[in-house]
């Protein structure tokens, strides 16, 4: 399949990849419905974070489950999930105590920007939809991967309250 590399500062390419499949029982594997750039993904392409050879793009993602690990309890195949940038099991105290971002498991997403990605920590990572969403409301929920986790946990940091 064909996916976005970034081979150096500047140097963005697409190229032929081996298709994703799951290394671990807590894996899922999704054919992405939609993802975008980031802000963040602009860092290193403009130099200012080193790349250390060739790196898979893309974090903010949504799409349709189409195969789950052996450990995967929450998602299965043909759900429309929203995906997060931070990969986290859900399950350690720091989770449970609502920050993802700092899970004792944690990993940090690349290589939605390609027709499927594999998704370490699939229960804890993925956010189930009831239903599979209308192609206009996709765009809606990607926003959600990223940019909506971002400014709640900045709003939440910084106290922000009604008023």
């Amino acid at each position: 399949m064909l996916a976005t590399i970034l081979r150096k500062p500047g140097d963005i390419r697409c190229e032929e990849v081996a298709d994703p499949k799951i290394l671990r029982p807590t894996d899922a594997i999704i054919k992405l419905s939609a993802s975008c750039i980031c802000g963040s993904d602009l860092w290193p392409y403009r130099g200012l974070q080193p790349v250390n050879g060739p790196q898979h793009m893309g974090h903010e993602y949504c799409g349709i489950v189409v195969e789950v690990g052996a450990e995967v309890r929450y998602v299965r195949p043909e759900q429309f999930v929203v995906g997060s940038f931070c990969l986290s099991d859900n399950t350690c105290p720091h989770c449970r105590f609502g920050f993802q971002s700092s899970c004792e498991q944690r990993e940090f997403m690349s290589g939605a920007q390609a027709p499927y990605a594999r998704v370490p920590l699939a229960d804890g990572t993925l956010v189930a939809t009831f239903e599979v969403p209308p192609a206009e409301l996709v765009p809606d929920l990607l926003a959600v991967s990223d940019v909506l986790g971002t400014g709640w946990y900045a709003a939440d940091a910084a106290e922000v309250r009604e008023g």
